[in-house]
This record gives structure tokens, sequence and C-alpha cells, in this order.
């Protein structure tokens, strides 16, 4: 990757970053515990039942994970306001998330899986660890297209790593339509949701307030 990404987990700001993971978590488990016994809306269209199923796009979706893990840590080591741009543009799309998940429960039915399929131990594994609710939007378009907001014309990230990480965030979208995870409106839901959060940070107050809320933490931490 060169020198300009040698340092993968910033010094600074890991703090609201394993906040950010653990609101995540509780905004998808936990709104599960609560929505379980609801009606769940499947949003599956005639267009979606047309995608082809394709097991072996499992890889894709599973390494979105790891292309989180490497792209949240860039984004928040960049600079002070694009760090907390892309904090609180998180925090907020979870939020927005955390109401939808309250108020539109969705869930859909997955296909039969061929024995012989190919990484079909991988799609079984998934389906098993991952129920089919909690669909709209799609989390895993969020946080693959929130992570190219963050990275998109930013200095010090070469341009080729960074055409990467927007064609890698198109493939990941695709992998959850290929795989059946979700369906066309969990993922035009998803990228909106994070190009909004993204505006919504950088064009108002927002993450001005919410580095400052962190700040004043951090200073009656050091009293």
């Amino acid at each position: 990757m060169g020198p300009h990404l040698k340092k993968l987990i910033p010094r600074q700001g890991w703090k609201p970053l394993l906040a950010a993971f653990i609101f995540q978590c509780l905004v998808y488990s936990g709104t599960r515990l609560l929505n379980a016994p609801w009606r769940h809306w499947d949003m599956t269209t005639a267009l979606d039942r047309a995608i082809p199923f394709w097991p072996w796009t499992v890889a894709i979706y599973a390494s979105a994970f790891l292309f989180w893990f490497v792209n949240y840590n860039l984004a928040v080591g960049a600079d002070g306001d694009r760090a907390w741009r892309f904090l609180t543009a998180d925090i907020l799309a979870k939020a927005i998330c955390l109401v939808i998940f309250l108020t539109l429960p969705t869930s859909n039915v997955r296909p039969a899986l061929a024995a012989d399929a190919s990484l079909g131990w991988g799609m079984r594994f998934i389906w098993a660890m991952d129920t089919p609710d909690n669909l709209f939007p799609s989390l895993h378009c969020l946080n693959s297209w929130l992570c190219w907001a963050a990275l998109r014309g930013r200095e010090g990230i070469p341009r080729g790593y960074r055409v990467f990480c927007l064609v890698y965030a198109l493939a990941i979208c695709a992998s959850t339509m290929t795989t059946y995870q979700h369906v066309i409106a969990d993922v035009l839901a998803g990228v909106a949701l994070a190009e909004l959060s993204w505006q919504l940070a950088g064009r108002t107050g927002l993450s001005r307030a919410y580095r400052r809320l962190w700040e004043r933490k951090k200073q009656k931490a050091s009293l």
C-alpha cells in the first residue's frame, strides 16, 4: 500500500471508533430482540427474483468485514475534521437505522441451495449466523459506501487505492443481491443513507458537536 497506509490503526480516535462498532452491534442485534414477534415486510420484487443466485459471491460478501476494518481505521486516521465527519456520519446513519428497524421490520425468503453449489458451505454458514431480518437498509452497503465517501478526494491516499475502494464497495453491494441477502431496495437505501449522513455531517455543525462531546469527555477523564 505504500508509506501513506503504514499506520493502520490510528492512535487518536480509537475510542469513538470502538463506540461506533458497539453502537452498530446494539442497533442491529438489539432491535431484533424487540421486533422479532412483529410483522416483517418482504420487499422482494420481480426484478429482484430475476437477479441470478451466485453462492460463490459469498466470498465478496464476507470479505466486507475486512474491507470495513481497514477503511474505517484509514478514515479515522485522516485529518481531524474529516475523521470526525466520518465518525459523525456513521453514528447518524446507525441512529436512523435504529428507527427504521423498529418501524419497518423486513425479511425475505431465501432460495434453495444446491448440494454442489460453489462455496455452498460458506453460504450455509452465513445463513446460519445471519437470519433474514433488519434488511432495510443494508448495513453492508451503508458501511461500504461510507468507507468510499471518507476516502474519495482525500489527499494522502493513493488514487489507485481510492479507485479500488469504489469498485470493491460496488462489488459488495452487488454481492448482497447475488447471495439473496438483500434486495434492490435495501441496497439503494443503504447507499442513499450513507451519502445523506456523510453530507449532513459535513454541511451542518453535527461533526463539530460530536467532536466537542468527546473532547469534553476526554478533559473530564484527565482531571
